[in-house]
């Protein structure tokens, strides 16, 4: 009993410097935003060509520690089931919506370049204009939704003829048992400690300019991305806002066909 007794003192000491450690870099929740829009920025039904990117999808697990652990099955998994959900989705949009054809003399890094750009640009805007409190001056004002991939964007190998690229990030790190019982630790000693992350963004980028002309984004997503439902409603919450999409062909529709 002394043995296992041990092992519990020092499973629940980990636990509480691990909740220590949380307490001394945890930062406060203010109130966000989720969509954004370039002020003047309208988009009509049949008016545009829209290229889909190919996802960026990152699944793993997130250790005791919050460390994220990548899985490579789960992430296989979660490429299908997205890409399922988005052909559905893409009949809905209001606007010709097609895959990216990657020409067969294409620098792949440079895709993958422009891809975390996008992916850096949005969690720029998340931080400095999402978040109120945290706005940057020349963001102050409502309404002020200014960013920019740069023009060389248009340079991509693929997007000739293209109005506008989507790109779609999504980000999933399941909690791990250990994470889980730090959660219940830190619930005890009043602590917030999220045992999972659960985040994704997606953003029109004006091919001609680079401008990110609209971006919706969410740093806590539903849905399973490891199984065709859950994909389904992540899509859904991905493209909820989108600008040209008829108001009478939501991308809910989505889940009527499965």
């Amino acid at each position: 009993m002394r043995f296992g007794g041990g092992i519990m003192i020092r499973a629940l000491y980990t636990c509480l410097a691990a909740i220590v450690l949380v307490m001394l870099t945890s930062v406060p929740v203010f109130a966000q935003e989720k969509t954004g829009l370039k002020p003047g920025f309208q988009l009509k039904p049949g008016t545009a060509r829209i290229v889909l990117l190919r996802p960026s999808i990152k699944v793993g697990a997130q250790s005791t520690g919050g460390m994220f652990e990548p899985n490579a099955d789960w992430t296989a998994q979660a490429r299908e089931n997205i890409a399922a959900a988005l052909g559905l989705a893409q009949t809905s949009l209001g606007n010709i919506v097609g895959d990216y054809v990657e020409p067969g003399n294409a620098d792949p890094a440079m895709l993958a370049e422009y891809q975390e750009l996008f992916d850096a640009v949005a969690q720029s805007v998340i931080e400095y204009q999402f978040f109120p409190g945290n706005r940057l001056p020349t963001k102050k004002r409502d309404g002020q939704f200014e960013w920019s991939l740069g023009a060389d964007v248009a340079r991509l190998p693929g997007l000739a003829g293209a109005d506008y690229a989507l790109f779609v990030t999504t980000e999933d790190h399941f909690g791990s048992t250990g994470r889980k019982v730090l959660q219940v630790f830190a619930a005890l000693a009043r602590v917030p400690v999220t045992a999972g992350v659960h985040k994704g963004f997606a953003g029109l980028v004006d091919v001609r300019t680079g401008e990110l002309v609209w971006l919706n984004a969410d740093l806590q997503m539903g849905g399973d991305v490891r199984d065709a439902e859950g994909a389904q409603k992540r899509v859904r919450q991905l493209l909820e806002g989108f600008p040209g999409k008829p108001a009478d062909a939501p991308v809910t529709a989505v889940s009527a066909a499965h």
